[in-house]
């Protein structure tokens, strides 16, 4: 996949492939996180093509809804296509899609984007110019994209929330998740191959 130049100073975004629905994250975590790459995730028109991904699964320690449901992890346990958000370390709000059936609480946690969509608004809301850093991470996309608790449970396919499918093309790499001690060694992050926008780069890579 060949990505067009994101807009900066005024430039046309890309055009925006086909609405992504509900039905679409009522599968695997693990097929579900990489047919993401690519996707372009929008927040009140406002967003970017996403870049990095990590899948999370009840069965495992790192996932929030190991232990079971809570107030804080309960809509991972409902239905898929809705959106789970959080408060990382008290301080950043993260976004994840839940995917998988009605009680299997699971979910992709968006970890970065190549912003395409209303930059100059992303700009102001980090303060910062450098496209590059504007979504390089769960927290900083979150801020870009104006994402809060309020975005909490929301539909994935319901304004204000709007996801497109990707290109044909796109090539995934995987690696081991980021910035967690347990199940650590598990391969579920994925990222678009050589994007200047993720993260942290992927190491010895491949999918």
């Amino acid at each position: 996949m060949t990505l067009n130049p994101s807009p900066s100073d005024g430039l046309t975004p890309p055009a925006l492939g086909k609405p992504i629905k509900r039905g679409f994250f009522s599968r695997s975590v693990h097929d579900v996180a990489p047919d993401l790459i690519g996707a372009t995730l929008l927040v009140e028109g406002i967003g970017g093509i996403i870049v990095e991904v990590e899948a999370y699964h009840h069965t495992e320690p790192a996932a929030h809804s190991h232990r079971g449901p809570t107030p804080r992890n309960i809509v991972m346990f409902g239905p898929p296509g809705f959106a789970y958000v959080y408060r990382s370390y008290g301080i950043h709000w993260c976004v994840n899609f839940v995917c998988e059936m009605d009680g299997s609480a699971a979910a992709v946690l968006i970890r970065a984007l190549q912003p395409t969509h209303g930059i100059p608004a992303m700009r102001r809301r980090r303060g910062l110019h450098d496209e590059r850093l504007l979504c390089s991470g769960p927290g900083k996309l979150c801020q870009a994209l104006g994402i809060s608790i309020a975005h909490n449970a929301l539909p994935l396919d319901t304004p204000p929330i709007a996801i497109f499918q990707r290109a044909d093309g796109v090539e995934v790499v995987a690696g081991v998740r980021i910035g967690i001690t347990k199940a650590a060694d598990l391969p579920w992050r994925y990222g678009l191959k050589e994007s200047k926008f993720l993260s942290k780069p992927f190491k010895n890579a491949g999918f």
